[in-house]
Protein backbone atom coordinates (compact mmCIF):
# COMPACT_ATOMS: atom_id res chain seq x y z
CA UNK A 1 0.00 0.00 0.00
CA UNK A 2 2.13 3.41 -1.19
CA UNK A 3 0.90 6.56 0.58
CA UNK A 4 -1.59 8.00 -1.36
CA UNK A 5 -3.74 5.19 -1.06
CA UNK A 6 -2.86 4.96 2.93
CA UNK A 7 -4.40 8.15 3.64
CA UNK A 8 -7.64 8.20 1.08
CA UNK A 9 -8.31 4.84 3.47
CA UNK A 10 -7.61 6.84 6.58
CA UNK A 11 -9.64 9.81 6.11
CA UNK A 12 -12.57 9.38 7.86
CA UNK A 13 -11.25 9.78 11.63
CA UNK A 14 -10.69 13.67 10.35
CA UNK A 15 -13.78 14.07 9.14
CA UNK A 16 -15.37 12.92 12.61
CA UNK A 17 -13.63 15.31 13.95
CA UNK A 18 -14.86 18.09 11.52
CA UNK A 19 -18.52 17.37 11.78
CA UNK A 20 -20.81 19.56 14.05
CA UNK A 21 -18.40 22.56 13.78
CA UNK A 22 -20.60 26.03 13.55
CA UNK A 23 -19.23 27.47 10.83
CA UNK A 24 -22.67 29.60 9.46
CA UNK A 25 -22.03 32.04 7.40
CA UNK A 26 -23.33 35.91 7.72
CA UNK A 27 -26.44 36.86 5.24
CA UNK A 28 -24.18 38.45 2.55
CA UNK A 29 -25.82 39.11 -1.00
CA UNK A 30 -24.02 37.06 -2.70
CA UNK A 31 -21.02 34.42 -1.94
CA UNK A 32 -17.82 34.08 -3.81
CA UNK A 33 -16.13 30.53 -4.18
CA UNK A 34 -12.88 31.19 -5.29
CA UNK A 35 -10.04 28.88 -5.85
CA UNK A 36 -7.54 27.12 -8.46
CA UNK A 37 -7.33 23.15 -9.53
CA UNK A 38 -8.90 21.00 -6.83
CA UNK A 39 -10.09 23.60 -5.07
CA UNK A 40 -11.95 25.14 -7.93
CA UNK A 41 -13.82 22.30 -8.59
CA UNK A 42 -14.94 21.78 -5.01
CA UNK A 43 -16.03 25.94 -5.05
CA UNK A 44 -18.26 24.64 -8.13
CA UNK A 45 -20.17 22.22 -5.96
CA UNK A 46 -20.45 24.27 -3.01
CA UNK A 47 -21.62 27.36 -5.23
CA UNK A 48 -24.47 25.35 -6.40
CA UNK A 49 -25.14 23.48 -2.70
CA UNK A 50 -25.12 27.07 -1.77
CA UNK A 51 -28.03 27.95 -4.12
CA UNK A 52 -30.22 25.18 -3.21
CA UNK A 53 -30.28 26.27 0.02
CA UNK A 54 -31.24 29.62 -0.81
CA UNK A 55 -27.98 31.35 -0.64
CA UNK A 56 -27.17 33.03 -3.79
CA UNK A 57 -23.26 31.96 -4.92
CA UNK A 58 -20.73 31.61 -7.83
CA UNK A 59 -17.73 29.78 -8.26
CA UNK A 60 -14.64 31.93 -9.91
CA UNK A 61 -11.29 30.36 -10.98
CA UNK A 62 -8.69 32.25 -8.44
CA UNK A 63 -7.09 34.19 -11.12
CA UNK A 64 -10.47 35.49 -13.02
CA UNK A 65 -11.36 36.96 -9.76
CA UNK A 66 -8.48 38.31 -8.83
CA UNK A 67 -7.68 40.04 -12.96
CA UNK A 68 -11.48 40.10 -13.69
CA UNK A 69 -13.83 40.16 -11.20
CA UNK A 70 -16.02 42.33 -13.06
CA UNK A 71 -17.42 39.20 -15.34
CA UNK A 72 -18.61 37.60 -12.97
CA UNK A 73 -19.89 40.09 -9.92
CA UNK A 74 -19.83 43.81 -10.41
CA UNK A 75 -20.17 45.00 -6.50
CA UNK A 76 -17.85 44.68 -3.47
CA UNK A 77 -20.40 45.34 -0.94
CA UNK A 78 -22.18 42.42 1.15
CA UNK A 79 -20.00 39.89 -1.10
CA UNK A 80 -18.57 37.38 1.02
CA UNK A 81 -15.84 36.06 -0.61
CA UNK A 82 -14.97 32.02 0.32
CA UNK A 83 -11.53 31.82 -0.65
CA UNK A 84 -10.12 27.73 -0.49
CA UNK A 85 -7.20 26.44 -0.38
CA UNK A 86 -5.57 23.47 0.84
CA UNK A 87 -1.82 25.25 1.41
CA UNK A 88 -2.84 28.42 2.08
CA UNK A 89 -0.22 29.40 0.12
CA UNK A 90 -1.86 29.18 -3.88
CA UNK A 91 -0.61 32.73 -5.37
CA UNK A 92 -3.80 33.14 -7.21
CA UNK A 93 -5.83 32.40 -4.11
CA UNK A 94 -4.11 34.28 -1.41
CA UNK A 95 -4.08 37.75 -4.36
CA UNK A 96 -7.81 37.15 -4.78
CA UNK A 97 -8.56 37.25 -0.76
CA UNK A 98 -6.18 40.03 -0.53
CA UNK A 99 -7.23 42.13 -3.05
CA UNK A 100 -11.40 41.00 -2.02
CA UNK A 101 -10.49 42.65 1.47
CA UNK A 102 -8.86 45.65 -0.08
CA UNK A 103 -11.87 46.56 -2.16
CA UNK A 104 -14.53 45.67 1.36
CA UNK A 105 -15.56 42.17 0.31
CA UNK A 106 -15.40 39.84 3.57
CA UNK A 107 -13.23 37.18 3.64
CA UNK A 108 -13.22 33.72 4.58
CA UNK A 109 -10.31 31.58 4.39
CA UNK A 110 -10.76 28.03 3.78
CA UNK A 111 -7.74 25.67 4.39
CA UNK A 112 -6.46 23.11 6.48
CA UNK A 113 -3.03 25.16 7.79
CA UNK A 114 -4.27 27.84 9.82
CA UNK A 115 -0.33 29.20 9.65
CA UNK A 116 -0.72 30.05 6.11
CA UNK A 117 -0.49 33.54 4.24
CA UNK A 118 -3.95 32.84 3.25
CA UNK A 119 -5.03 32.32 6.90
CA UNK A 120 -3.03 35.46 7.72
CA UNK A 121 -4.61 37.66 4.69
CA UNK A 122 -8.88 37.11 5.93
CA UNK A 123 -11.57 38.09 8.29
CA UNK A 124 -12.35 34.84 9.39
CA UNK A 125 -10.59 31.36 9.19
CA UNK A 126 -12.16 28.24 8.73
CA UNK A 127 -9.50 25.17 9.21
CA UNK A 128 -9.73 21.17 10.29
CA UNK A 129 -6.82 19.06 10.90
CA UNK A 130 -6.00 16.87 7.86
CA UNK A 131 -3.83 13.69 7.57
CA UNK A 132 -0.25 14.39 8.12
CA UNK A 133 1.45 12.24 5.25
CA UNK A 134 -1.02 13.45 2.69
CA UNK A 135 0.96 14.22 -0.36
CA UNK A 136 1.06 15.85 -3.84
CA UNK A 137 -1.92 14.51 -4.44
CA UNK A 138 -5.18 16.36 -2.57
CA UNK A 139 -7.78 13.49 -0.87
CA UNK A 140 -8.49 14.09 2.34
CA UNK A 141 -8.09 17.79 2.70
CA UNK A 142 -10.57 17.87 -0.73
CA UNK A 143 -13.06 15.74 1.28
CA UNK A 144 -12.86 18.30 4.39
CA UNK A 145 -12.75 21.32 2.34
CA UNK A 146 -16.45 20.03 1.04
CA UNK A 147 -17.44 19.10 4.60
CA UNK A 148 -16.56 22.25 5.78
CA UNK A 149 -17.86 24.06 3.34
CA UNK A 150 -21.39 22.21 3.50
CA UNK A 151 -21.45 23.58 7.06
CA UNK A 152 -20.81 26.84 6.35
CA UNK A 153 -23.79 27.11 4.10
CA UNK A 154 -26.00 25.72 7.36
CA UNK A 155 -26.19 21.96 5.31
CA UNK A 156 -26.17 19.90 8.76
CA UNK A 157 -23.87 17.16 8.20
CA UNK A 158 -24.53 13.46 9.69
CA UNK A 159 -21.87 11.64 11.63
CA UNK A 160 -23.71 8.76 9.45
CA UNK A 161 -21.63 10.58 6.19
CA UNK A 162 -18.56 8.68 7.49
CA UNK A 163 -20.03 5.17 7.18
CA UNK A 164 -21.74 5.55 3.45
CA UNK A 165 -18.19 7.08 2.40
CA UNK A 166 -16.36 4.27 3.40
CA UNK A 167 -18.63 1.78 2.83
CA UNK A 168 -18.77 3.39 -1.03
CA UNK A 169 -14.82 3.35 -1.40
CA UNK A 170 -14.75 0.26 0.00
CA UNK A 171 -17.45 -1.43 -2.70
CA UNK A 172 -15.96 0.54 -5.70
CA UNK A 173 -12.80 -0.52 -4.60
CA UNK A 174 -13.66 -4.44 -4.54
CA UNK A 175 -14.85 -4.13 -8.48
CA UNK A 176 -11.22 -2.42 -9.37
CA UNK A 177 -9.06 -2.73 -11.32
CA UNK A 178 -11.19 -5.25 -13.41
CA UNK A 179 -13.92 -2.76 -14.48
CA UNK A 180 -11.38 -0.52 -16.32
CA UNK A 181 -8.94 -2.55 -17.23
CA UNK A 182 -7.61 -1.49 -21.11
CA UNK A 183 -9.88 1.60 -20.81
CA UNK A 184 -7.92 4.60 -22.05
CA UNK A 185 -10.72 7.29 -22.06
CA UNK A 186 -12.83 8.05 -18.64
CA UNK A 187 -15.32 9.81 -18.77
CA UNK A 188 -17.06 11.66 -15.37
CA UNK A 189 -20.90 12.94 -15.70
CA UNK A 190 -22.59 14.98 -12.56
CA UNK A 191 -25.36 17.37 -12.82
CA UNK A 192 -25.99 20.16 -10.66
CA UNK A 193 -23.61 20.07 -7.22
CA UNK A 194 -22.28 16.70 -9.00
CA UNK A 195 -20.62 18.51 -11.48
CA UNK A 196 -17.65 19.88 -9.07
CA UNK A 197 -17.88 16.52 -8.35
CA UNK A 198 -17.61 15.04 -11.48
CA UNK A 199 -14.74 17.66 -12.62
CA UNK A 200 -12.97 16.91 -9.57
CA UNK A 201 -12.89 12.77 -10.27
CA UNK A 202 -11.89 13.14 -13.34
CA UNK A 203 -8.95 15.49 -12.41
CA UNK A 204 -8.16 12.99 -9.57
CA UNK A 205 -8.12 10.28 -12.40
CA UNK A 206 -5.91 12.21 -14.81
CA UNK A 207 -3.56 13.61 -12.96
CA UNK A 208 -2.65 10.13 -10.94
CA UNK A 209 -2.92 7.83 -14.01
CA UNK A 210 -1.54 10.13 -16.73
CA UNK A 211 -4.78 9.15 -18.91
CA UNK A 212 -6.88 11.72 -20.55
CA UNK A 213 -10.61 12.45 -19.04
CA UNK A 214 -13.33 14.64 -19.23
CA UNK A 215 -16.38 16.20 -17.06
CA UNK A 216 -19.05 16.86 -18.46
CA UNK A 217 -22.87 17.72 -17.60
CA UNK A 218 -25.11 14.37 -18.31
CA UNK A 219 -27.34 15.45 -21.11
CA UNK A 220 -24.85 17.91 -22.28
CA UNK A 221 -22.72 14.76 -23.17
CA UNK A 222 -25.03 14.06 -26.14
CA UNK A 223 -24.37 17.21 -27.90
CA UNK A 224 -20.96 16.22 -29.48
CA UNK A 225 -18.77 14.64 -27.03
CA UNK A 226 -20.75 11.45 -27.32
CA UNK A 227 -18.74 10.93 -30.64
CA UNK A 228 -15.57 9.42 -29.03
CA UNK A 229 -17.22 6.77 -27.09
CA UNK A 230 -16.16 3.39 -28.09
CA UNK A 231 -14.90 0.45 -26.63
CA UNK A 232 -12.31 1.62 -24.91
CA UNK A 233 -14.22 4.00 -22.50
CA UNK A 234 -15.36 4.14 -18.99
CA UNK A 235 -18.14 6.67 -18.02
CA UNK A 236 -18.98 7.33 -13.97
CA UNK A 237 -21.96 8.64 -13.99
CA UNK A 238 -23.16 10.35 -10.64
CA UNK A 239 -26.28 10.30 -10.38
CA UNK A 240 -28.60 12.65 -9.00
CA UNK A 241 -31.90 11.62 -7.23
CA UNK A 242 -34.00 14.69 -9.41
CA UNK A 243 -32.28 13.56 -12.99
CA UNK A 244 -32.45 9.75 -12.77
CA UNK A 245 -34.78 9.02 -15.14
CA UNK A 246 -33.12 11.09 -17.84
CA UNK A 247 -29.52 9.44 -16.71
CA UNK A 248 -30.65 6.17 -16.74
CA UNK A 249 -31.78 6.38 -20.68
CA UNK A 250 -28.05 8.26 -21.15
CA UNK A 251 -26.64 5.25 -19.85
CA UNK A 252 -27.97 2.88 -21.92
CA UNK A 253 -27.26 4.98 -25.32
CA UNK A 254 -23.75 4.86 -23.76
CA UNK A 255 -23.74 0.97 -23.20
CA UNK A 256 -24.72 0.71 -26.78
CA UNK A 257 -22.11 2.45 -27.98
CA UNK A 258 -19.49 0.17 -26.31
CA UNK A 259 -18.75 1.97 -23.24
CA UNK A 260 -18.48 0.28 -19.89
CA UNK A 261 -20.36 2.42 -16.87
CA UNK A 262 -19.86 2.62 -13.12
CA UNK A 263 -23.06 3.53 -11.89
CA UNK A 264 -22.76 5.54 -8.61
CA UNK A 265 -26.47 5.89 -7.33
CA UNK A 266 -27.60 4.21 -10.27
CA UNK A 267 -27.82 1.81 -13.17
CA UNK A 268 -24.31 0.34 -14.90
CA UNK A 269 -22.03 -2.30 -16.22
CA UNK A 270 -21.36 -2.56 -11.78
CA UNK A 271 -23.94 -0.01 -9.71
CA UNK A 272 -23.40 1.14 -6.82
CA UNK A 273 -25.63 2.70 -3.99
CA UNK A 274 -25.09 6.22 -2.52
CA UNK A 275 -26.47 5.88 0.85
CA UNK A 276 -27.26 9.92 1.03
CA UNK A 277 -29.38 12.18 -0.20
CA UNK A 278 -28.42 14.64 -3.27
CA UNK A 279 -27.76 17.89 -0.56
CA UNK A 280 -24.26 15.43 0.56
CA UNK A 281 -24.02 13.33 -2.19
CA UNK A 282 -20.94 15.01 -3.52
CA UNK A 283 -18.96 14.58 -0.13
CA UNK A 284 -20.04 11.05 0.42
CA UNK A 285 -18.64 10.45 -3.56
CA UNK A 286 -15.51 11.83 -3.38
CA UNK A 287 -12.88 9.12 -1.64
CA UNK A 288 -15.11 6.47 -4.02
CA UNK A 289 -13.93 8.52 -6.83
CA UNK A 290 -10.17 9.32 -5.01
CA UNK A 291 -10.17 5.50 -4.68
CA UNK A 292 -10.87 5.32 -8.59
CA UNK A 293 -7.73 7.22 -9.50
CA UNK A 294 -5.57 5.05 -7.39
CA UNK A 295 -6.60 2.04 -9.23
CA UNK A 296 -6.23 3.40 -12.67
CA UNK A 297 -3.14 4.51 -11.41
CA UNK A 298 -1.43 1.37 -10.22
CA UNK A 299 -2.95 -0.60 -13.22
CA UNK A 300 -0.38 1.31 -15.04
CA UNK A 301 2.03 1.33 -12.42
CA UNK A 302 2.55 4.77 -11.66
CA UNK A 303 3.26 6.06 -8.31
CA UNK A 304 1.04 8.58 -7.44
CA UNK A 305 3.42 10.02 -4.95
CA UNK A 306 5.05 11.65 -7.36
CA UNK A 307 2.84 12.69 -10.00
CA UNK A 308 4.25 13.88 -13.41
CA UNK A 309 5.08 17.57 -13.33
CA UNK A 310 3.11 18.47 -10.45
CA UNK A 311 3.64 19.68 -7.00
CA UNK A 312 1.95 20.12 -3.84
CA UNK A 313 1.61 24.08 -3.94
CA UNK A 314 1.68 25.95 -7.03
CA UNK A 315 2.98 29.10 -6.46
CA UNK A 316 3.87 32.18 -8.97
CA UNK A 317 6.62 34.03 -9.38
Amino acid sequence: MNTTEKVIFEQFPYWEKAIGVNLAVDSAKLLVFVGCGTSFNLALSLAAYSNMAGRKAIAVPGAEWVNRPSAFWSEWRDTHVVALSRSGETTETVAAATASRAAGAFVTALTVEPESSLAKNCDRLVSAETHPDEGIVMTVSASLMVLLGLQMIGQHVPGSVVGSARKLAGALDNALPGIIADRTHFVFLGGGPLFGIALEGALKLMEMSQVMTQAFHPLEYRHGPISLVDGKTAVVMLYSSDQREAEIKLVSELKEKGAVVIGLGGPGDVEFPVDADLSLAGLVLLPALQVLGERAAQARQIDTGSPRHLTKVVKLA
